[in-house]
């Protein structure tokens, strides 16, 4: 397994590292004006997957859950471009999970690809919808995240 401590240079990630998989069409707007996917869209791409999981597994109902997951952090380490026509495929885990807080890591790979184009984190803390302050997860939203670790 790859290090990203800062006395390691960051390496792509293989796909056993993740999870599970969630595949992503690219689309012409994607590209930028050096012919690869802008960098903006790799962050939509991390929210997609792990919101889309979330919603998916019915640990999150995005109108109505009494808990809601603020961003707090994010970072994207870039190894290798993507670009419209290609296919991605996104590898979801859990890193840490405490009683608020979730790290989530992600690598987006090429198609087949075995070692990722991309990887990163997002930090959500969960916090109360009504008074914004940080919240227990609830019991079903954190079966679901430990299934990732």
């Amino acid at each position: 397994m790859s290090s990203d401590t800062a006395t390691d240079r960051p390496q792509p990630r293989p796909r056993g590292d993740f999870r599970v998989f969630r595949t992503i069409p690219t689309r012409w707007a994607d590209n930028d004006a050096y012919g690869h996917i802008n960098n903006v869209v790799y962050y939509a791409w991390f929210d997609t997957v792990v919101n889309a999981h979330l919603v998916e597994r019915g640990a999150l109902d995005i109108e109505r859950s009494p808990v809601i997951g603020l961003v707090v952090e994010t970072q994207c380490r870039y190894f290798a471009p993507l670009a419209f026509p290609q296919t991605v495929e996104a590898g979801l885990r859990v890193a840490r999970l405490g009683n608020s807080s979730v790290r989530y890591e992600i690598g987006l790979f090429a198609q087949g690809a075995p070692l990722s184009a991309a990887h990163g984190h997002f930090i959500h803390v969960y916090v109360d919808r009504a008074s914004r302050r940080p919240a227990p997860l609830p019991a079903p939203l954190h079966a679901v995240l430990s299934e990732l670790l």
